[in-house]
């Protein structure tokens, strides 16, 4: 692993510049829409079951007002109107003070211990004759609808309104709500002979806020134990989809810089052939200029020399020669040839070639070898060539000196080795790290711009 201590490097120099990593927000999205969906949700479940338990207790309400209203008429007819009748020779006056009395106390020992706030009886014209209240007696009542309904032989329930649980929860131990119910009184015949003809109406008024205000309690129970499973479950899924987003988010980057590797490779690729060829059709005719350069050498060296004509000429033949050579060597990358080598020995064999450039410049040098010292699978001819390249870009940093340091030590976990090069040149910016491993990118005046994509490759 090779680290390069220069501000603004950054990890993946081949990526795009002015590219950022667009993530997908998964989060964001499913926080919303699940947030909404499951309040919507709790609260559709939370009034269709309180709603479901309203009518319930209502329609209890209703069976045992029906259970008191048939025992009502029985204890009326038996204890009331059948003596009644015999003593008075048929004649009943329920205004007669003695019959009123007689009825009431019926009435009262049938609803004894009975939730019931007030018993009215109207007759068969509707006419008010009797109430276990102070109300005014001898009131036509007719248009009552469900006085009227119950002399026709029909059952009437005058409902209070099913308010939604919330209004409810407001008025807790503050409001009554009724039940009126309205009931044909009738004769009773023999059995089997059917219902006997309406005499007269039973009104029974039950106060049942009670009941309505523990459905309302319940209803909110319901509403806090959804939204407690509800918010539990949206805790854990919010959880399980963020992981899944950071893995989306991994994935995207991965693919995106596979495809940047990709499209770099491609252009490597096409480049590397076209410097081959370029290279080959080179290298022959400077092979030819170079032999003929010496020959001219060795014949003028008898007649003039001085003349250092033929010499410029192979040094120079000499110089494009290496130029060529570190286009195929791009061009067409050499097999790693893997065998023990000691990787303190090759970085030593790197410095000792450029320690007199190291000198010139005075520049010191740190050694800082924590290495085990052991052999390590590589080729030391490859790893010879990055480190020239990398020590010279470091020496070439700084011009008017400084210090250069090298590290070897143990990799991660214990497995292999990273060697760290260092020095405080003036560093590179942001945006020419981006193009250091581009082929033939330098910013120098006599690179080629090939040392760090040779080492790359």
């Amino acid at each position: 692993m090779f680290e390069f201590k220069k501000p603004g490097v950054i990890k993946a120099p081949w990526w795009p510049a002015g590219q950022d990593l667009q993530t997908f927000r998964l989060v964001k999205f499913f926080s919303l829409t699940s947030f909404v969906v499951i309040l919507a949700f709790t609260l559709i479940l939370t009034v269709l079951l309180t709603n479901r338990a309203q009518k319930l207790a209502l329609k209890k309400s209703e069976d045992y007002i029906k259970l008191l209203a048939a025992n009502l008429n029985h204890q009326v007819f038996q204890q009331f109107l059948v003596p009644t009748a015999i003593e008075k020779e048929g004649r009943i006056t329920i205004a007669d003070p003695e019959q009123y009395k007689r009825l009431d106390s019926v009435v009262r020992n049938t609803i004894h211990g009975f939730h019931v706030e007030q018993l009215v009886i109207y007759d068969q014209l509707g006419v008010l004759s009797y109430s276990t209240t102070n109300l005014p007696l001898g009131k036509d009542s007719f248009e009552i609808p469900g006085v009227r309904q119950a002399l026709f032989g029909e059952q009437y329930f005058d409902l209070p309104d099913r308010s939604p649980f919330w209004s409810m929860l407001g008025r807790w131990g503050t409001h009554e709500q009724r039940l009126r119910a309205y009931f044909p009184f009738r004769l009773e015949g023999k059995p089997g002979t059917g219902l006997g003809p309406v005499v007269g109406v039973f009104e029974i008024t039950q106060n049942i806020a009670g009941d309505l205000v523990e459905i309302g309690r319940f209803q909110f129970l319901i509403l806090i134990t959804s939204m407690l499973i509800m918010g539990g479950l949206f805790i854990v899924l919010r959880q399980i989809v963020k992981q899944a987003e950071v893995i989306l988010e991994k994935r995207q980057e991965e693919q995106r810089s596979l495809e940047a590797q990709l499209h770099h490779a491609e252009r490597l690729a096409a480049l590397g052939e076209m410097t081959a060829g370029v290279a080959h059709e080179i290298r022959n005719p400077l092979g030819i200029i170079s032999s003929t350069a010496e020959l001219l050498q060795e014949r003028l060296a008898r007649y003039e020399p001085q003349d250092r004509l033929a010499q410029i000429i192979v040094e120079e033949a000499n110089r494009l020669n290496e130029k060529v050579t570190e286009f195929l060597d791009f061009a067409r990358p050499r097999i790693p040839n893997l065998r023990p080598c000691s990787l303190e020995k090759v970085v030593e064999r790197s410095l000792e070639l450029l320690q007199p450039e190291i000198d010139k410049r005075q520049i010191s040098l740190e050694r800082h070898y924590q290495g085990d010292g052991q052999p390590q699978a590589a080729d030391p001819d490859l790893l010879h060539q990055a480190f020239l390249n990398i020590l010279l870009n470091a020496i070439q940093a700084m011009p008017q000196g400084g210090a250069l340091s090298v590290a070897i030590d143990a990799g991660p976990n214990g497995q292999g080795h990273q060697i760290r090069f260092a020095d405080n040149g003036e560093g590179i910016d942001a945006d020419t790290v981006r193009k250091v491993f581009n082929p033939f990118f330098t910013t120098k005046e006599k690179g080629s711009g090939l040392g760090l994509p040779i080492v790359k490759s």
